[in-house]
């Protein structure tokens, strides 16, 4: 058990009272899912009808649903890759790059959610960390599309952000080769988060390759970087999905409704097996993913 978890059990013994406010942990996240279901059946009536439902439960929903379940078993293990994971398959499967965009935005608002939900039942978070990411994060993402729209070309930040994180990614592997890690003083965590959920929206993704690598390549236990990091980012997706419904719209309902179904299956899976993965495979797994979505969009790029 890291001093991390331990600490967190003396705060709550210390302050019984606390357990009181941990059902918003689940009411906060459930409450905003549904009430964002509720929002999208009451605009989107007639793509919910039931000859709708029934014509697109075919071959191509299995396939989303697929996509769906093994994007998020990706993300909630090792803290980062479903956007890049989910785009590049359902790209593979023909659906075209807008569509894609827009599916993993609104499904990541629900399987972000779950995520969070699970990590917090199987205790992966340090719950300071997820509060002080959670403000900087999604003002830095409200940021990052604001600007996005008029002033900032995202393509001319990301190889440099790519080479950064395959930096950070060597470091993470060797780090995680040791039998031990001195693990350093985390400062400017709020500054780390407004960058993360900044560049998340600028180049289409970036909460989780930049704010868990940085956070593990310090010397912080996987576990519970992972599951804060995950958390967290429920609330930039949320603040960056709604930005993008309001103001395009929504279409195919099959691409969404396969990831959003997928997601939420896999999620309580994923939370369960960073809770029983070693520090050491998970670390350098989460360094060869790093360099891997770094390398593909540097091949995309260039």
């Amino acid at each position: 058990m890291s001093a991390e978890h331990l600490e967190q059990i003396e705060t709550l013994e210390r302050n019984p009272g606390k357990i009181k406010t941990q059902f918003l942990w689940y009411t906060i996240p459930i409450t905003l899912m549904v009430g964002l279901t509720g929002i999208l059946i009451y605009n989107y009536y007639n793509d919910f009808s039931l000859a709708s439902v029934k014509e697109g439960l075919n071959t191509d929903f299995v396939i989303f649903l697929c996509v769906g379940i093994f994007a998020q078993l990706v993300d909630g293990t090792l803290g980062m890759g479903y956007g890049a994971t989910s785009t590049s398959l359902l790209l593979s499967f023909g659906v075209p790059p807008a569509l894609s965009s827009m599916g993993v935005h609104v499904a990541e608002m629900f399987t972000t959610g779950a995520s969070a939900i699970s990590h917090y039942k199987f205790k992966n978070i340090n719950k300071k960390l997820v509060l002080t990411l959670l403000v900087p994060g999604v003002l830095g993402s409200v940021l990052g599309a604001y600007l996005l729209a008029d002033v900032i070309d995202g393509k001319v930040i990301k190889p440099y952000i790519a080479v950064y994180m395959i930096i950070l990614a060597v470091i993470i592997i060797i780090k995680g080769l040791r039998k031990t890690i001195k693990k350093k003083a985390t400062k400017r965590l709020g500054g780390l988060a407004l960058f993360g959920g900044f560049m998340d929206s600028i180049g289409g993704g970036g909460w989780g390759p930049i704010v868990t690598s940085t956070l593990m390549g310090r010397g912080r236990d996987p576990r519970y970087t992972i599951g804060s990091v995950n958390t967290a980012e429920f609330a930039v997706s949320f603040a960056s999905g709604l930005t993008f419904i309001l103001f395009d719209g929504i279409s195919g309902w099959n691409v969404i409704a396969g990831l959003i179904i997928g997601g939420l299956l896999a999620a309580p899976l994923s939370a369960y097996l960073v809770n029983k993965i070693p520090r050491k495979p998970i670390t350098v797994l989460v360094g060869v993913l790093l360099i891997a979505l770094s390398l593909r969009t540097l091949i995309k790029l260039f």
